[in-house]
């Protein structure tokens, strides 16, 4: 018996089409609102986010409920129940293989059910809720000594609802095993209103255990009597088997040895059974050493023969880094130089053995061993030590964005994720995966490999072109002779990330009838309506079902979409706006909340709408029709960008590149263009045109925040907060001419915001310069006409075409000389670099760009001589957003470590939330007073008072002073007070 066919009503509707609201869904909305304390999200672009996980489909759900409380979900289910609505439990949203999309009602617990429960350290157990990460409880258990070892490289945004959900496992599998063997009791509601606590259960299970309960356990145990036969003969041998329901938890022989565990069932069956109000975890203690050892192979089977001798060698974890990966992070700025320090020569794969300990001889002498088995096995030499922390956690962000690293090629050609996972034991794991080749070979594609040599399970991605029917038909053909040979070798289909749509329909063939027979009795017997996420591990859909794809039959561009930047280096329609936008694979890098930029007003919120991926599929649907006509200009669209603060981080920390800035600039110019902009947006896109005038009379300028009432008149009549203290003009204002030399060795680029409202910040500019044996002068337009402007202010509001003027007036200007352009403001400076190419391509504005620097990038390159003496203990140093996305912080801070005795301290911070104008306004300021108190504030306010405090960036410096009552110092001011 084949798997069942799924009608489109069945479904619901086709995929592709985002219809405006239904009369049942607006009651089943107001039913939310009235009965639950939840965030209710029924909006044709709330329901499009959630449309889309990190596999291949988008189904648009019913709506999307996001509970409060545990109770808000009880209530949920409740009207679920009585409306006849599927309901969708969601974590991470990081799935990929389509189980987190469905016609149903989603919850999403990652915003509020995140709580740690209870620690208790004796027992070495935790109770959690299901939508705290699993970084964020790594973090609370580390003052205990304990961590969960289920390592997912997603494990920053990843929820632990959602690894039970997909029985996760890691790169420490071999070590500690999968989900399924670390969660030890879960805290279920079931479809029926019931809430039960399913753990280890006597056989007898006694009066404590409500009858219908009972009888549900009876009816598995006799099931599980019955097949165990059947399983035992039919089920892989194997630790990575995820595939369908753990039902080898019900027999007799694994009651009797210990593992009858109940939770065991729940695990790995991706809301399908119950959902997961709590979980409790098994805790394991930390091990605070550890060393790698990166072995190189010249050939890819030369590698997978390998893996089975060094795993002899009991590493906590072997993974593999194949030469397509090597090449595509090499690629990447953020990973080149870490990739760089792993290789030996140019090796064609990397087998990176992991050793984890508490003493360093032990590891020492485990390293050693290692490189005597790889001389043994004929690669002496062939291991690079990796003993240094810091080296360690660069090549771990490398190994977990391998998924992200692999998606970064541009075109529509994607590694794509339908055989990812499988699983054979470590000694067919050479023949297998050469056979596998000659597959791939034979459909003329290629395959990219990494992941978890050590259990036999490599993450492999065939490239093909999903909206190609073609391509489509050769997914499925490979499937079909993957899986093939999966069973041939008596290995699963399943590994890892779980069953979807992508897997399900092929449990038949894998498990054989009697036990997908048996599967639908599990479901039955716990869901006999059919309303948790129907469709996923029982009665599933085709994997090839166009209709619930992301690019279904009917996908285009719109080409009414005009774009007002060159995106020419993304392939495809719209001048390759689209193909830019369609480099968010949803994997969700964007919602982690460790070091880094990305994503601001996400942490800030925790609102998938205000997420980097939230946004890119807000502009997908936009720029393909599916939120209706213009919809680029549309206030759904203006409503996901407005708490962007276009920080650039997504530019450097996205592993595929989605930079959300300058896509924001896109929206910006389509609705500026329908709409117009207000006269707030005009007055401040104006800026450098009027600022000379006010900086005539200043008094007149700063009169808002001088008079009584005027603040208030601001807010009401612009929007800008009464509470917020707006920049200063200055008399004393930066001119031009305040240097000036012919043939000079450096030009200084004066921005507005320096040169208005801090003017001493260019002049120490000039006096550092010159202490550096310099000739300076300022880059300037042709005498008479205005100062040069970045256009930036412009940018923000949408105004493209006066932006572009004035990138070319500044290119214009400045090509007359070849002389470094140096600048203060990382916003207006590197807005030379990145923004100027695409509003204004041409080997001019490539070649401004290429010798466009920060002063302390120009110092870092330069390393002119400079004698300085102390002048503080320490410096706190915030970096500008735009410095990260660079990689320019880095050279601001060897710049203040030039100053003798000064303990240079940078802040682990995100964006200081200003964010020129953003911060100002009424509207965006409690956002972004809780952007700065994630980690800025505090770190200034606990900063000693003789401590310096540096911020390049001049919305940096304006918050640091209005929120955290401290003056911050632009670096440059603390080089001109070290001058000797």
């Amino acid at each position: 018996m084949g798997p069942a066919r799924r009608t489109d009503e069945d479904h619901g509707m086709n995929a592709f089409a985002i219809p405006a609201s239904r009369i049942g869904d607006a009651r089943l909305a107001e039913r939310l609102r009235r009965e639950t304390a939840g965030e209710v999200l029924f909006s044709p672009g709330d329901r499009g986010r959630y449309a889309t996980d990190a596999s291949i489909y988008q189904v648009e759900p019913v709506g999307v409920l996001v509970p409060r409380r545990v109770a808000d979900v009880e209530a949920a289910m409740a009207i679920c129940r009585e409306e006849g609505i599927p309901l969708l439990p969601r974590g991470g949203g990081t799935s990929q293989c389509g189980q987190t999309v469905n016609r149903a009602l989603v919850v999403d617990c990652t915003k509020y059910l995140r709580a740690v429960i209870e620690v208790d350290p004796a027992a070495r157990r935790a109770t959690v809720q299901p939508g705290i990460t699993l970084g964020a409880l790594n973090e609370a258990l580390r003052p205990h000594g304990l961590f969960f070892p289920v390592d997912p490289s997603t494990w920053a945004r990843c929820t632990i609802g959602g690894m039970a959900g997909n029985n996760s496992c890691g790169a420490k599998s071999i070590r500690y095993g999968l989900m399924a063997d670390n969660v030890t009791a879960i805290d279920a509601l079931l479809a029926d209103g019931t809430r039960f606590r399913f753990g280890e259960l006597p056989g007898n299970l006694g009066a404590e255990v409500p009858a219908g309960i009972a009888d549900l356990i009876q009816r598995l145990r006799a099931l599980g009597a019955r097949e165990a036969e059947e399983i035992a003969a039919r089920f892989p041998k194997l630790l990575r088997r995820v595939g369908g329901y753990n039902i080898d938890a019900l027999t007799p022989e694994a009651r009797a040895a210990g593992r009858g565990n109940l939770a065991r069932l729940l695990v790995g069956s991706e809301g399908t059974l119950a959902f997961s109000a709590a979980l409790e975890l098994k805790l394991w203690p930390i091990k605070p050493r550890k060393v790698l050892g990166i072995c190189q192979f010249p050939t890819f089977r030369a590698a997978m023969e390998a893996a089975q001798h060094l795993v002899t060698l009991d590493p906590e974890a072997v993974e593999l880094v194949d030469r397509t990966m090597i090449e595509l992070g090499r690629s990447i700025p953020i990973y080149r130089a870490t990739i760089e320090r792993m290789l030996i020569g140019e090796p064609d794969s990397l087998l990176i053995v992991e050793f984890h300990g508490h003493e360093d001889a032990p590891l020492a002498a485990a390293l050693g061993r290692l490189e005597a088995m790889m001389a043994d096995l004929g690669h002496p030499g062939a291991v690079v030590r990796a003993t240094d922390p810091a080296f360690q956690a660069a090549v771990a962000e490398v190994r977990e964005a391998g998924l992200n690293i692999m998606m970064s090629m541009k075109g529509d050609g994607k590694p794509v994720s339908f055989i990812e996972d499988c699983a054979v034991a470590l000694e067919d794991l050479a023949d297998y995966t050469e056979r596998l080749n000659e597959v791939f070979a034979r459909h003329g594609v290629k395959g990219t490999w990494y992941a978890h040599a050590s259990v036999g399970c490599l993450h492999v991605r065939p490239v093909l072109n999903m909206k190609d029917p073609a391509d489509v038909a050769r997914m499925r053909a490979i499937a079909e002779e993957c899986f093939a040979l999966v069973r041939a070798y008596k290995g699963s289909h399943s590994g890892e990330h779980g069953d979807g749509i992508v897997r399900s329909e092929f449990h038949e063939p894998m498990f054989g009838p009697r036990i997908v027979r048996a599967f639908e009795e599990v479901k039955d017997a716990f869901d006999p309506r059919g309303l948790l996420n129907p469709g996923r591990i029982v009665r599933a859909p085709r994997m090839d079902d166009r209709t619930l794809f992301r690019y279904p039959p009917d996908y285009r561009a719109d080409p009414a979409v005009v774009p007002a930047l060159d995106w020419s280096a993304w392939p495809g329609p719209q001048g390759g706006l689209l193909g830019a936008v369609e480099m968010c694979n949803n994997n969700g890098t964007c919602r982690k909340f460790d070091a880094g930029v990305m994503c601001p007003s996400y942490r800030a919120t925790r609102d998938e709408r205000h997420v980097t991926r939230g946004r890119a599929n807000t502009l997908r649907l936009a720029l393909t029709g599916q939120l209706g006509p213009d919809a680029l200009a549309s206030d759904e669209v203006h409503a996901a960008l407005r708490l962007c603060v276009s920080c650039k981080g997504c530019r450097r920390e996205c592993p595929t590149g989605v930079d959300m800035a300058r896509m924001k600039i896109e929206a910006l110019a389509a609705r500026a263009r329908r709409h117009g902009i207000g006269v707030k947006d005009r007055l401040i896109a104006s800026l450098p045109r009027w600022a000379p005038f006010a900086s005539v009379a200043p008094f007149v300028a700063n009169a808002r925040d001088a008079v009584p009432g005027l603040a208030a008149l601001s807010e009401r009549w612009l929007g800008l907060a009464r509470e917020r203290s707006l920049p200063r003009f200055r008399r004393d204002a930066f001119h031009d001419d305040e240097a000036h030399v012919h043939a000079p060795d450096v030009l200084l680029l004066a921005d507005t915001f320096d040169r208005y409202f801090e003017p001493e910040n260019l002049r120490a500019a000039l006096r550092v310069l010159a202490a550096a044996g310099q000739r300076v002068a300022v880059a300037r337009a042709p005498r008479g006409a205005r100062p040069l402007c970045c256009g930036r202010t412009w940018l923000a509001a949408g105004l493209v075409e006066q932006a572009r003027a004035e990138a070319r007036r500044t290119v214009e200007a400045l090509a007359a000389s070849d002389a470094p352009v140096i600048g203060l403001e990382p916003s207006c400076l590197l807005t030379l670099r990145d923004e100027f190419p695409a509003l204004f391509p041409g080997d001019e504005t490539e070649r401004l760009a290429a010798r466009a620097f920060l002063l302390s990038e120009w110092l870092a390159r330069e390393n002119p001589a400079l004698a300085l003496k102390p002048v503080a203990p320490a410096a706190h140093i915030h970096g500008h957003c735009h410095q990260k996305s660079f990689g320019a912080f880095p050279a601001a801070v060897a710049a203040l470590q030039r100053v003798p005795e000064l303990e240079v301290k940078p802040i682990a911070s995100s964006c200081c939330g200003m964010a020129g104008a953003f911060g100002y306004e009424a509207e965006t300021l409690p956002v972004s007073k809780a952007m700065a108190e994630l980690a800025l504030l505090p770190a200034v306010r606990a900063a000693p008072r003789e401590h310096l405090i540096v911020a390049d960036g001049t919305s940096c410096r304006h918050q640091i002073r209005d929120l955290a009552g401290r003056e911050a110092l632009h670096s440059v001011r603390v080089l001109e007070r070290a001058l000797a």
